[in-house]
């Protein structure tokens, strides 16, 4: 709605501004009130909007009680009726929420637990004729579960809960953690704690349900070939050299099957296994020199790292499909050496999240 104004004659001056002003602020104090209908002061078009349109509070209401009548009465747009849909009546294979926290439970595989800040995430499947979802009920689903000890099978109850709730086919949890562990020094007899991130995903779909575990295990990495380099100049021209290593991370995925528990610290040791040279917690000078000779004793390239973790990962019955992707994050190029293995069809993908690589790295 545009409204023209009359153009002025000629500007208005302070005072006659002011003067204004100090009229209507005493026609105020002393209670006045607008008259809408007078035209002279507002137009109709306007005035009538106004006369219509109820007066309303913009105070919070502490003391509003909600009934039933009233809870009726809300609108509900999510589970309204499929013409409601924006854009094609298609199917969505992923809604839900990300990134809500809470205090989880874990059993430690000697005595004890640890309870941990874990960053959940729950998504269900949409039919192509539902407009949305309550996303509110995942979160009360799990809520309901978790003041109890961790295990797949509270995962498995809170999944249950709101895939009921929420009428889909299909389903997903995932809950991501950092897990600390106390790990030795390798010489001064040292102590200090090692932080794990692990990830533990329920995936319910066509009615087949999968336990998937992550970890991101970080390791040093001292490449062959430099390696080599650096003896032949030692050894032909009595030159120094220093083979190039660097951080690198490998992102381990993999199912859980039988009955039989992986525990966290099963999985940390069977990478430890494959890539001795993890990142160290304690170091003093003897911890340094034997971290130097570890590194020469295993040097490998990004290849080597992928075909060692998927041997030790084979060799564990409690694991099935499987993937490694490994980053060298290079000391010596401007750019990360990469490998990925898979093994199954779990984890088969003809394209790669352009990302991927990018969120393997340690952020200390």
């Amino acid at each position: 709605m545009n409204i023209h104004t009359r153009k002025l004659e000629s500007e208005i001056s302070e005072s006659e501004f002011n003067e204004a002003l100090a009229v209507l602020q005493k026609w105020r104090d002393q209670g006045g009130k607008l008259d809408l209908s007078d035209e002279k002061l507002i137009p109709p078009q306007i005035a009538n909007l106004w006369m219509h349109y109820p007066e309303l509070t913009d105070k919070y209401s502490s003391d509003f009680k909600l009934d039933g009548e009233y809870k009726a009465s809300l609108p509900d747009l999510q589970n309204g009726p499929s013409s409601l849909i924006k854009g094609a009546n298609q199917i969505i294979q992923h809604v839900g929420i990300s990134n809500f926290k809470l205090p989880i439970r874990y059993r430690l595989r000697g005595s004890g637990e640890r309870i941990l800040e874990t960053s959940v995430t729950g998504s269900v499947s949409l039919g192509a004729d539902k407009k949305g979802i309550n996303m509110s009920r995942i979160m009360r689903s799990f809520y309901k579960h978790s003041e109890e000890q961790f295990s797949f099978s509270v995962i498995e109850a809170a999944l249950d809960d709101y895939k009921t709730d929420l009428e889909s086919f299909d389903a997903r949890i995932s809950m991501k953690f950092s897990f600390p562990m106390q790990v030795d020094s390798l010489r001064s007899n040292l102590e200090g704690y090692q932080y794990y991130d692990i990830s533990l995903e329920l995936i319910d779909s066509n009615g087949v349900r999968t336990k998937v575990v992550h970890i991101d295990y970080v390791y040093s990495s001292t490449c062959p070939c430099s390696l080599e380099l650096s003896e032949h100049a030692r050894k032909t021209r009595r030159q120094l050299a220093t083979p190039h290593s660097q951080r690198s991370v490998a992102r381990i995925s993999a199912v859980l099957t039988g009955s039989e528990r992986l525990w966290f610290e099963d999985l940390v040791e069977i990478c430890r296994v494959a890539v001795p040279t993890e990142t160290q917690v304690m170091v003093k000078r003897e911890d340094e020199q034997a971290f130097a000779e570890l590194n020469a004793a295993n040097p490998i390239f990004v290849e080597d790292a992928a075909r060692l973790f998927c041997k030790a990962l084979k060799s564990d019955k409690r694991l099935g499909d499987f993937r490694v992707i490994a980053s060298h994050q290079e000391s010596l190029h401007s750019h990360d050496a990469i490998s990925i293995l898979t093994e199954g069809s779990t984890f088969e993908t003809v394209s790669i999240d352009p990302h991927q690589f990018a969120t393997l790295v340690h952020r200390g």
